[in-house]
């Protein structure tokens, strides 16, 4: 599955951290049958690329399994030899991104400020991760970037709560990213299963009713080098 086509099926990307490999399978499975359809692991979790490679044999065309929080080149390479399809950072790193178009492997540099943005995305983004955007005003922040970026296809990411959702697509985000509110550590941490797919459920819901009509066009590796 390609990274474009699962984001368009649920611009929903989950974002798991400090997953145990024990559990993997059984988390990400849950929020598969809850309608997520692209999930990273975080780079930062111990044992993340073993835990990628786990997970992309396990899950293969139900998934797109990507690597979250990557913060150098070394970070990058390791991540994609695991199996990585896609590539999440929570800052603009020219090097990142220029790795990733090297390999066709789509990238979501985080960036806050306006500039930030626009570097991220001419540099060779895929899409923009918005981060903190709570930070910033959230919704009110999104509306705020889309005035100058009106093609730039914004995530955004931290404190996207499911009330919410529909103030961030109004706003005019492309889709969300979800850590904690989408993988809470007590449910992980009591096997429950069922309440993770729930909460999958419900956000996928909430996304439907709201998300634009535009799709994300995947980039040409033409247009990435």
């Amino acid at each position: 599955m390609k990274f474009t086509d699962a984001f368009n099926r649920n611009p929903l990307i989950g974002i798991l951290r400090g997953i145990e490999r024990s559990q993997a399978t059984s988390v990400v499975q849950a929020v598969i049958d809850g309608g997520v359809t692209c999930v990273e692991i975080t780079m930062n979790t111990p044992g993340a690329a073993a835990i990628i490679n786990l997970v992309r044999a396990y899950f293969n065309n139900k998934c797109c399994i990507g690597a979250g929080t990557v913060l150098t080149v070394s970070d990058c390479k390791e991540a994609i030899e695991a199996g990585a399809q896609y590539v999440v950072t929570p800052c603009v790193d020219k090097d990142v991104i220029d790795y990733c178009k090297s390999n066709a492997i789509p990238v979501v540099p985080g960036a806050l400020t306006p500039t930030e943005v626009y570097a991220a995305w001419t540099a060779g983004a895929s899409l923009v991760k918005v981060f903190p955007v709570i930070s910033m005003g959230g919704p009110d922040y999104i509306k705020e970037l889309r005035g100058p970026f009106t093609t730039i296809p914004l995530v955004a990411v931290s404190g996207v709560t499911i009330d919410k959702v529909d103030d961030y697509f109004r706003a005019g985000v492309n889709g969300i990213g979800l850590g904690t509110k989408l993988f809470p550590p007590e449910l992980i941490k009591e096997k429950n299963f069922k309440k993770l797919q729930d909460i999958a459920e419900d956000y996928t819901k909430a996304i439907a009713k709201n998300r634009p009509v535009i799709e994300v066009k995947e980039k040409k590796l033409t247009d990435l080098i």
